[in-house]
């Protein structure tokens, strides 16, 4: 049988193209395997070479693992420390600015008082809080008939004779005979005191206005 020429010609180049394939393969593998030689794969073992090489292995530290119980009881008690330190701290400071107060008042010649038929108004303390001025204040009626006041009616003034807004608060509107002392507030805005340095009170009855409690040189504290 004669054979076609194309064929022979393509199964020709076929073998040779598979083994020019193979020689490449084994060239490659070969120059591959000589660029490696010497290389060798790190030691990665938490063990150090040399010690080990030398029968010296390495001192493991030992690691403590707490409780939850014992880690949540430390918390506490480091917070309540804090916190009982820090209620310390305000408190001193709280006491010591009351000292302060006092010792201020004493020296402004307080408490100042005011008589008028049978009724005493009293202050007895003057202290900055917050954006006001608080003047601590005891009213008493030792005499035999009911009063009435109207807040609104308290006159303030400073040195310089300016007339100032106060707001009374504790005090009764409506004050028994033989009574007990009342305790109460008047507050003044620090905004509007200025430089002022005392100040002056006046409070009467309504509507009689048979009263007149006035006091003068009442300390401005800062």
């Amino acid at each position: 049988m004669k054979l076609n020429s194309n064929l022979v010609l393509t199964l020709t180049l076929l073998f040779l193209m598979a083994g020019a394939g193979a020689v490449s393969a084994a060239w490659g593998f070969s120059l591959g395997r000589e660029a490696l030689k010497g290389i060798t794969q790190p030691d990665v073992r938490p063990i150090n070479n040399v010690s080990e090489r030398r029968g010296i292995l390495p001192r493991r530290e030992k690691v403590m693992i707490l409780r939850e119980d014992d880690i949540l009881a430390a918390v506490k008690a480091r917070m309540e420390a804090g916190s009982t330190s820090g209620n310390s701290q305000s408190s001193s400071a709280g006491t010591k600015s009351l000292q302060d107060n006092e010792t201020k008042n004493r020296q402004s010649g307080l408490p100042i008082v005011s008589q008028s038929r049978g009724v005493t108004l009293e202050v007895t303390s003057v202290r900055p809080q917050d954006s006001s001025l608080v003047l601590d204040v005891n009213l008493r009626n030792d005499g035999g008939r009911t009063l009435r006041f109207l807040y609104s009616f308290l006159s303030v003034t400073d040195d310089r004779g300016q007339s100032l807004s106060a707001n009374a608060d504790g005090l009764p509107s409506e004050l028994p005979p033989y009574s007990e002392t009342f305790k109460g507030t008047i507050s003044i805005p620090i905004a509007l005191l200025d430089d002022a340095q005392t100040l002056s009170l006046s409070l009467t009855d309504y509507p009689d206005q048979q009263l007149q409690l006035q006091m003068s040189n009442i300390p401005v504290v800062r």
